[in-house]
């Protein structure tokens, strides 16, 4: 365990290297971890700060601090004393898995179940990193584990397939986080909670026809997860009952930020309206168009889909569909107590709704 530059408060460096110390098996049930003086030497941290990390710890159940002796790690909980593993890739990349994971920890601290925060920011050996951390937690013997399914790799399928073999045969529970590993529109035989993205994706685009937009393309990333093909099915069907772009398939998937590719769509297509996968894509979309000198949203509308934290601050404020990501963690977390006391019920979707949110880059007049 060593300190890195990162962007990250220092206590959260400390508490993320700690964390996953304990995850890994470096300091095993029982064992005393560094002291906050070595902690604060190693890390080039104030006492205060490695305090906190320490107390965010104790919150989590990871580590019980003795006065007088240290802290140490906590004794391993077994499967049925409630420890669970989040098993996210995009946690700290994807802005809606922090606070789905927040949910979570609200939840389960009020019922003395605990969460194992992985780190997955690895960059190219995320699969490798994923497949590395679904093994210590099946060591470990947790409860069961929240997982988000890779994307945006070519490798995703099988990477999700062999975790999912894994920890079916250690016999751990799975909740799926947001999106499915089947294709859509075809269902896992695991529990998934996330939103009604069809749906969500039926009333952006209703809500593009309302503002007066013609021709509407659809915008996503290769490699995107399943939900992208749940998104793209409801921006069709509301062109269809619309009776929008007549005959013409205007769901593209690219490089958002690849300025000749969108410049390609708009020489070809000329739509007036862009329906992004999600506000990231929606953001980098925004800036090519506005290199390539098009007014939004005067000239081309664009509407996204999340309402990250970023969303109201990019250089036209974005119209987006809120997820209700608190709530998302909550319900998967509850979830997973049903499913560890009626290990027999058929697996379920469970889907919440989204809410728009309408700001300026829509072309609507927002009533003051």
């Amino acid at each position: 365990m060593r300190a890195e530059d990162s962007d990250q408060p220092k206590y959260k460096l400390i508490f993320d290297a700690l964390r996953q110390g304990i995850a890994s098996g470096e300091y095993k049930e029982g064992a005393r971890l560094p002291s906050e003086g070595e902690l604060s030497r190693r890390f080039a941290a104030s006492r205060m700060t490695v305090v906190k990390a320490m107390r965010e710890l104790q919150q989590q159940g990871l580590v019980v601090r003795r006065v007088g002796s240290g802290t140490y790690a906590a004794p391993q909980q077994g499967k049925g004393n409630g420890l669970f593993g989040l098993l996210i890739p995009e946690l700290g990349e994807t802005e809606i898995f922090e606070p789905i994971c927040q949910g979570m920890a609200q939840f389960s601290h009020s019922r003395q179940h605990s969460l194992i925060w992985g780190n997955l920011n690895s960059g190219e050996k995320k699969e490798q990193i994923a497949e590395e951390l679904c093994h210590q937690y099946i060591k470990r013997g947790v409860s069961g584990v929240f997982f988000a399914p890779l994307e945006l790799t070519r490798s995703k399928d099988r990477v999700n397939h062999k975790i999912l073999v894994a920890l079916d045969r250690a016999q751990i529970p799975v909740v799926l986080l947001d999106r499915c590993v089947s294709p859509y529109p075809l269902r896992s035989r695991y529990d998934l909670v996330g939103v009604e993205n069809r749906r969500t994706a039926y009333i952006a685009t209703e809500h593009l026809i309302n503002q007066g937009a013609k021709k509407i393309a659809f915008f996503a990333k290769e490699l995107s997860a399943s939900t992208v093909d749940a998104r793209i099915a409801g921006y069709r069907e509301a062109l269809t009952t619309h009776r929008q772009n007549g005959t013409h398939d205007l769901a593209f998937r690219g490089e958002p930020s690849d300025d000749a590719l969108v410049a390609s769509i708009l020489a070809k297509h000329k739509p007036d309206a862009f329906l992004a996968a999600n506000d990231h894509t929606a953001a980098n979309l925004m800036q090519s168009l506005m290199r390539l000198g098009r007014s939004i949203p005067d000239e081309i509308r664009i509407v996204g889909i999340d309402d990250v934290r970023y969303a109201s601050l990019l250089p036209i404020p974005l119209t987006t569909q809120h997820q209700p990501c608190p709530q998302i963690g909550m319900v998967a977390m509850s979830t997973m107590l049903q499913r560890l006391e009626s290990p027999d019920l058929p697996a379920r979707d469970i889907l919440l709704s989204c809410s728009l949110v309408v700001r300026e880059s829509c072309g609507a007049r927002l009533v003051k």
